[in-house]
């Protein structure tokens, strides 16, 4: 009897460690997860109304990119920008997306021809990224999260 008694208290104290709190074990389940996390990649993209959040991750971010050079195109054809012939230049707007949807431009690359010769540039791309329709964050694990985007902006004379 005193056998079985030995044999039950070695196994509840080898099965659990008794010193260590629920708190600290879960912290150390998510170090091990945060270790393992791929903090580049986003689980689901940030989304307009018109995209489908049920579809794919490749087609929420072709949905979204769509939506997004759509919405430059009309913006833009609204202008008349005047540049000599030989600008051929492509512009990179930097900008994020917050983790409750709003878009802050954090920068406009661009090339000095460009800045002489449409000065209001920065201001069109500016407003046309605010009048962006309502966007949905990007998720990673559920949780809303800020992306950081860098499209071009491709600009001919004709």
């Amino acid at each position: 009897m005193n056998k079985v008694w030995v044999f039950l208290v070695i196994c509840c104290v080898a099965s659990c460690n008794p010193f260590v709190s629920k708190e600290e074990k879960t912290r150390q389940l998510v170090n091990q997860e945060l270790l393992h996390m791929n903090w580049n990649a986003i689980d689901n993209y940030p989304l307009f109304y018109t995209c489908d959040e049920t579809a794919s991750k490749e087609e929420q971010k072709a949905c979204f990119e769509k939506e997004l050079v759509s919405h430059f195109s009309n913006t833009l054809k609204e202008f008349e920008f005047t540049i000599t012939p030989e600008v051929d230049s492509t512009v990179y707007v930097v900008f994020v997306i917050d983790t409750i949807g709003k878009i802050k431009v954090l920068d406009i690359e661009k090339d000095i021809k460009i800045i002489e010769q449409m000065p209001e540039f920065d201001g069109v791309i500016i407003q046309s990224l605010k009048s962006l329709p309502e966007i949905d964050p990007a998720l990673k694990k559920g949780i809303p999260v800020t992306t950081k985007y860098r499209i071009p902006i491709v600009l001919h004379s004709n």
